[in-house]
């Protein structure tokens, strides 16, 4: 079930782009010297994680490694036999998931900016957790439907996966693509230290270079826990989406671009590795891909899309992440079934709008009405947690 794990693919984000929290004044100087720049929402964030999901969905279904050899069970043949234009072009699909870690690191940043670490643990669960629940019984669902393709957990296996704690404890994962699920819950568990102490420019560049520093000594540490707190292969694109933010938010200046700077000479070198694993795709490649969504990303921090206000991108923004969850093992289990029935690019669109159909579902029925119950139930918690400690 390593299926999608090459070393480093919302992620995946896993954050929904919030407008900030209104800004009525200049800044306590006491907390920063940096003024506020007011911005509208940042509707075009929802419709770049979209498309980064998507990204990932061509790539996992024909334009990965384990779809281009003779002996795969998925399409019977190499893709790039079936379909060599699109394979090419689907090869660099995975640097999606780059692209997931650099927004997350850029919304999370925003959406937690004056707010609590109660909030911010809340928002993260409620956000997390129902549409993940409802992903693993589903994927484990077809796996039971469907066998053949891949291999189905034992029960206690899937039970332990829905604590989304599964790679911590050397469990497989139900669907390969959940492990970048451990990277964001690490990213979230070092920032909320900076939560706490609360948000101010200087607490979070220090933050990024501390994060920074740690994960270029890490590799030669050979300790194993600073390895794991760190997480070298994914901290820079969370970097560099922090500081994309601080430029969104207090303007740009020679630091910033500084941090900027190293994350993306930091992740090219990381490209280049995720590159020689995937074996289908050239660094220089994926360097320019990687380089035009950073320039993307400067415009939009710098206020050069703000222009673009079209509200149906939240809706395909609230797509990505049940998309990411669902797509990978119950898609490739169905093109194995289906490969013969049609034409193979007719058969990708369609398990594509199949799978964002499927998606806006899980967000209308599951995530939704769950995230209510859930974020009543904790706050109720939270309120009595204090009523204790006072009492105390």
């Amino acid at each position: 079930m390593q299926g999608v794990r090459s070393r480093l693919s919302v992620p995946m984000p896993a954050v929904v782009a919030e407008r900030p929290p209104p800004a009525t004044t200049v800044p306590n100087p006491a907390r920063t010297t940096r003024a506020v720049r007011q911005r509208p929402r940042l509707y075009v964030l929802d419709g770049i994680r979209l498309l980064a999901a998507l990204m990932v969905v061509v790539h996992h279904f024909v334009g990965t490694s384990r779809v281009d050899r003779p002996d795969n069970v998925i399409w019977d043949r190499p893709v790039s036999e079936i379909m060599p234009t699109v394979f090419r072009v689907a090869s660099f699909g995975w640097i999606g998931v780059e692209i997931f870690f650099v927004i997350s690191g850029f919304v999370i940043c925003m959406s937690c900016w004056g707010r609590t670490p109660k909030d911010f643990f809340v928002s993260r669960v409620i956000r997390l957790y129902p549409a993940y629940w409802f992903a693993v019984l589903f994927t484990t669902a077809v796996l039971v439907l469907m066998p053949g393709v891949w291999e189905r957990l034992s029960m206690r296996k899937v039970l332990f996966n829905l604590t989304m704690l599964q790679a911590g404890s050397g469990v497989p994962h139900v669907d390969g693509v959940y492990w970048t699920l451990w990277s964001e819950l690490r990213f979230y568990l070092l920032f909320l230290i900076v939560v706490a102490m609360g948000l101010t420019y200087r607490r979070v560049v220090i933050f990024c270079c501390v994060w920074g520093a740690a994960a270029m000594l890490a590799p030669i540490s050979q300790f194993p826990l600073l390895v794991l707190v760190a997480d070298p292969s994914a901290a820079w694109y969370f970097i560099a989406g922090l500081a994309l933010y601080l430029m969104h938010r207090f303007g740009q200046d020679l630091l910033l671009w500084g941090i900027l700077a190293m994350a993306w000479l930091m992740g090219q070198l990381e490209l280049g590795e995720r590159v020689g694993h995937e074996g289908v795709s050239s660094w220089r490649g994926a360097v320019v891909v990687f380089t035009a969504f950073m320039l993307f990303m400067v415009a939009l921090a710098l206020g050069h899309t703000d222009r673009i206000q079209w509200k149906w991108l939240a809706t395909a923004g609230c797509l990505t992440y049940p998309l990411y969850l669902v797509h990978y093992v119950a898609g490739t289990v169905l093109i194995s079934r289906l490969h013969d029935t049609m034409d193979p690019r007719l058969l990708v669109a369609c398990l594509i709008a199949g799978f964002m159909v499927l998606s806006w579902l899980v967000h209308r029925f599951v995530e939704r009405p769950a995230a209510r119950a859930l974020k009543k139930g904790l706050d109720s918690s939270f309120v009595r947690l204090r009523g204790f400690q006072r009492a105390a």
